[in-house]
Formats: structure tokens, C-alpha cells, sequence
């Protein structure tokens, strides 16, 4: 494999860029001329004396702004762990470069609209989770990477890597189109990593998980549902666990993805609005276009699907059910558990119930295996494919369950674990599981929600807790502001950050510039005026107490006919995305 250089230097003059790679024995250096924007490759020669000299951890590309190209790059890494001998690293610090010197050559409005583009690539960024190799392929899984050609073991990273999960793939698009530049490119996957030695029975392995989120179709959670023509399914995130002991190695992989069919659930100030399945699209061709790339990929599916089986959600797992049945394909099972209704009133050891009855499928599936000699022992044959609403809590708490039932079977073969015993009772080892897969909860619902996740005092502890009740209403709070009030401003900078967008210097006004309807500024502002004037009232006694009741409910009804105005008009007050319109907004 060709790996990408491990360390660099960005030199700067005010004509060109030199990104110098620093390895031991290289020679290269990448030149990006500030004015042409033109990239070549050149050597250490090249670099001018007087140029301006920093050290950077690597490259995540080039984007065009309102004031022209930037430079992104990755100035603060941290050691995540290694994997089969390989560093993994966490990009924690990042710097947005401008080619041009001044940004004298713009309007007011055009100044505006490029600071507030800049935010939005600040705000992708600076959402945790993104993560790259030099020298390992992470965007792949172990049994994909055991089933390759020659030619593929050939190529750079860039060009192996999987584009479902390279974050930075349009950022990198100058580069892909120059194959004597792909050693300075790192694929950055965003998602989460954790990597743990453990000791069970004196025996240290190595435990692992891996999550990566797919960029087709990414975006926040109530503007991206469903799926898109092409069949790519919202919040797609694919989580592989891996044991790696004595030279052998092990690996479970699952996946959880939105409802793949045509829906939305635009906010609208609702706590919970209303999710809608559009009536006048197709649903088959996208539906089967999803399932048929699963198949290739992964093999055979169950889908677990976790939603209420009634109130506004059933009409979504009825959909599902009756889609499922319309492909009539064997290598497709459905299992519908009403996640809610089976564990209400704290009653989690109901989920077990699903886990057994799944058991058979699982043990069918079995997972990949490679010898202490190198040799495939056992692959795995299929996948379950989990999901709820947000395919966040719920999702994770069972794919922790099913991970939990493989990695016993996988450290009794490997030699780990003792004949008849259960993995529940290695007390050091389940806190490590349980702390990682409750981590992994919050990574995934930082990412699509915008807070942690909720339930993960059970994925922690096996116990639902008051505690983990109040916690979860504090985020179930913050979720509620922040999907109303800054999600819209979230999508536009996925949009822009993965090129769903792109920002063309020589048209006018950006998208950016929608004007608000009156009732936006007008109705808040009555509304806080008359529930001011009535608390007012109340605190101020008039001549008599008649008088002081006619004036609280005069102005307690003016406020309260404003609110029920604004909830009845809830998706022009919502902060809602500007820069694509497509399929996402339905």
C-alpha cells in the first residue's frame, strides 16, 4: 500500500504555499501557488529561505469561499491507539488559510456572507470525532480489507478508500485529480475510535470499536430522514468491533441507517412533530437501490426496527413491514420490537427478548475470524441493520447487546475466555464495554442530534437510574432548542463542509441573504410585550380587583393567542437551512 507522509511543514510566502513532507528520506514537497491556485509537486530546492515555517499533523484541503480558496489544514493530532502496529489519530486543531492576502477586493455584504462561511466549515470542524491513518486503511473493515485484489493493495490511500466514509472527499478533490500528490492526503473519517487493551484470565488483548459515519446524505436530525434517489439512507453509520490476540484477529460488524423510504420530519416548535411518509415519490426504486448496495456490501440483512407501534411512528414501522414484503427477497429478514412499549416502566431486562430471538440469525451471520497463523477461520455472512427514529439511543443500546453476545463466542475460540464462562461476570472488562459503547452513544448524537445521547446510564451500568432519567431530560431539552433554533445553520455547514454546496465567487448574493417575513420579527416581540405587561398587572394592584383581573386577562389572552399564532405558523420561526434545497427538505 502507498501511505500517506506522517509529518510536514507548511512554509508560507505571500506568492505560494509549501507543504514539505518530513519523513526520513523524502524529498517532497507539495507547492500550491496563492494566485493560480495551481498544485505541483517539487522538491525541498524549491523552498525559498525567508519563507515563514510551521509544523502541521497533515492536509484536509482546499475550499472555495466568497473571498476566494482556502487552505484546511490539521495542526493538533492525538494518539488514539494502534491498530495491527498502525498509529491512529484523533485531528483535535485545525486552521482555515486564505490564499489571498486581504480581503480589500470584497463588498460589505460579500465580507458578511465569507465570515459566516467560515463559521460553518469552524463549526463541522470543530465537532469532535474525525479521525485518520497514515499507514492503515480505516474506512474499510477487516474482512473487506482480507478480500482485496493486487491491484488493490497497490494503491493509495486515497484512491482505496471508501467514499462513504471519507469526510474530507470534496475537500481533497484538487488532489484526487493528481496521483504524484496523493501521499499528501489523509482520508479522514468522522465518527469515533476507541481502542482498549484488557485482561481477562491473565490473557491482555486488544478490544476495539469503530464507528463511521457516511457523508452521503449526512446532515442534523429532523432535516435529514429517509432516504435520497440514490439510496442513501440518513445517519447511515456503519460500527465494526474488533479483538486483536496473540496474532489472531476478530471482527462484528453492524450498521443502523434512517427508515430507507421517502419521509421527513421538518421542526416546526412541536416537541415532536409530526414525521410525514410523502405521498407522491416512489418508494420501491430507492428502497431496493439501498437494500441491493447492503446486500453487495455486507451480504444478508435483519432489520431491526425499534419504533413505537403506535401513536405517530406506527404508520413508519407499517411502511417498513409492507416494503419489506413487497421485495420479496430471502436474503432480507424483518423483526419489528417495540422498543418503548417492551421495557416501559424500567423493565429492561426485556430486551433480551429480542436479543434470543435473533440468536439463530446471529449465530448464522457469525462474524470474521483469522487464525493465530494467519489463516480465515470463519466471515461474516451478514449484517444487522438497527434503527428507531434518530437511530441513536435505542439503535445503541441493542447493537451493544449484539456485540456483546459475538465477542463471547469470539474470545472462547480465540482462547481468551474458559469454557463456561460468561463474558457478564469479567467485572474490569464489561465497565471498559460498557463506558466505550455509552461513548460511542454520545459521539453518534453529538454529531446527528447535537447532544449526547439519552439511556446511556444503561449502557453503562445495566441499569436504568432517576439520575440517568434526569439527564436525559436535560438533553431531551437542549435538543428540542437546538433542532428548532441552530440546526438549519448545522445543515448548511455539512452542506458546504462535504461540497453539496459549492460557492461560486462570480454570482452575487448567496443563499445566505433570505429575507424574513413580518410575522417573524412581529409576533415574538407582541408576545413578550403582553406577557410582560401581564405579569405587570399582577404586580401592580389597580383601583379594584375587577379592573386588576381585566387587565391580566386582557393581556395574558393577547399573549397566549400570539403564542398559539406562532406554534400554528411553527416552520417560519424554526432556524431552517439555506443553501440546499433538494431531496433533504423534501
Amino acid at each position: 500500500m502507498v501511505t500517506a507522509y506522517e509529518r510536514y511543514n507548511l512554509h508560507t510566502t505571500s506568492e505560494k504555499f509549501y507543504i514539505e513532507a518530513c519523513d526520513d528520506g523524502a524529498d517532497a514537497v507539495l507547492a500550491i501557488d496563492r494566485v493560480s491556485n495551481e498544485m505541483t509537486l517539487t522538491g525541498k530546492k524549491d523552498v525559498p529561505p525567508s519563507a515563514n515555517t510551521r509544523p502541521i499533523c497533515g492536509i484536509m484541503g482546499t475550499i472555495r469561499l466568497v473571498a476566494g480558496m482556502y487552505l484546511i489544514v490539521i495542526t493538533k493530532k492525538r494518539n488514539v491507539g494502534s491498530l495491527l502496529g498502525q498509529a491512529v489519530w484523533k485531528a483535535v486543531d485545525f486552521d482555515i488559510i486564505s490564499y489571498k492576502k486581504t480581503t480589500l477586493h470584497l463588498t460589505e455584504i460579500q465580507m458578511q456572507d465569507n465570515r459566516t462561511f467560515l463559521s460553518m466549515i469552524n463549526s463541522v470542524l470543530t465537532t469532535d470525532g474525525f479521525y485518520f491513518c497514515t499507514s492503515y486503511d480505516l474506512t474499510h473493515t477487516l474482512q473487506r480489507l482480507a478480500n482485496v485484489s493486487p491491484e488493490f493493495q497497490e494503491m493509495s490511500l486515497l484512491e482505496r478508500a471508501d467514499p462513504r466514509f471519507v469526510w474530507n472527499g470534496s475537500l481533497l478533490r484538487e488532489i484526487q485529480s493528481q496521483p504524484e500528490l496523493h501521499r499528501f492526503a489523509l482520508p479522514v473519517i468522522h465518527g469515533f475510535i476507541v481502542m482498549k487493551p484488557c485482561r481477562i484470565n491473565g490473557k491482555i488483548f486488544e478490544w476495539i470499536l469503530i464507528s463511521r459515519r457516511s457523508c452521503f446524505r449526512a446532515g442534523v436530525r429532523y432535516y435529514v430522514r429517509g432516504i435520497d434517489s440514490e439510496g442513501h439512507a440518513a445517519n447511515f453509520v456503519e460500527t465494526e468491533q474488533i479483538v486483536l490476540y496473540n496474532g489472531g484477529r476478530a471482527s462484528f460488524v453492524q450498521t443502523r441507517g434512517s427508515m430507507p423510504f421517502f419521509w421527513s420530519q421538518r421542526p416546526n416548535l412541536k416537541y415532536k412533530p409530526k414525521p410525514l411518509i410523502s405521498k407522491n415519490t416512489n418508494h420501491m426504486d430507492g428502497f431496493q437501490r439501498h437494500f441491493d448496495s447492503q446486500v453487495l456490501i455486507y451480504g444478508k440483512q435483519t432489520i431491526l426496527n425499534l419504533v413505537n407501534q403506535k401513536g405517530s411512528e406506527k404508520p413508519l414501522e407499517q411502511a417498513f413491514a409492507k416494503m419489506v414484503n413487497g421485495m420479496e427477497n430471502g436474503l432480507i429478514k424483518y423483526v419489528a420490537f417495540d422498543f418503548h412499549k417492551e421495557c416501559s416502566r424500567m423493565r429492561w431486562d426485556r430486551l433480551n427478548i429480542l436479543v434470543d430471538s435473533v440468536a439463530e440469525t446471529q449465530d448464522e451471520y457469525s462474524y470474521f475470524l483469522v487464525d493465530t497463523e494467519g489463516k480465515v477461520v470463519s466471515q461474516q455472512k451478514g449484517t444487522f441493520r438497527s434503527n428507531c427514529m434518530d437511530c441513536l439511543d435505542r439503535t445503541n443500546v441493542i447493537q451493544s447487546m449484539l456485540a456483546r453476545r459475538s465477542i463471547q463466542s469470539q474470545l472462547q475460540r480465540m482462547g481468551v475466555l474458559h469454557v463456561g464462562q460468561r463474558i457478564e461476570e469479567q467485572a474490569d472488562f464489561e465497565r471498559i464495554y460498557k463506558n466505550a459503547w455509552a461513548d460511542n452513544a454520545n459521539a453518534c448524537a453529538k454529531q446527528y442530534a447535537g447532544t449526547g445521547a439519552l439511556k446511556t446510564d444503561f449502557t453503562r451500568t445495566g441499569k436504568r437510574t432517576q439520575m440517568g432519567l434526569l439527564m436525559d431530560g436535560w438533553n431531551s431539552a437542549v435538543r428540542y432548542y437546538k433542532n428548532n433554533f441552530s440546526d438549519g445553520f448545522r445543515q448548511d455547514s455539512i452542506d458546504l463542509f462535504l461540497g453539496n454546496y459549492t460557492v461560486d465567487e462570480t454570482e452575487g448574493a448567496t443563499p445566505l441573504r433570505t429575507q424574513k417575513d413580518w410575522k417573524f420579527l412581529t409576533l415574538p416581540v407582541i408576545m413578550v410585550v403582553a406577557f410582560s405587561m401581564c405579569i405587570i398587572c399582577l404586580l401592580t394592584a389597580g383601583d379594584t380587583w375587577t379592573e386588576s383581573l381585566a387587565y391580566v386577562l386582557f393581556w395574558g389572552a393577547a399573549a397566549a393567542i400570539t403564542a398559539a399564532v406562532i406554534v400554528f405558523n411553527g416552520r417560519d420561526f424554526v432556524d431552517a437551512p439555506k443553501l440546499v434545497q433538494k431531496e433533504k427538505m423534501d
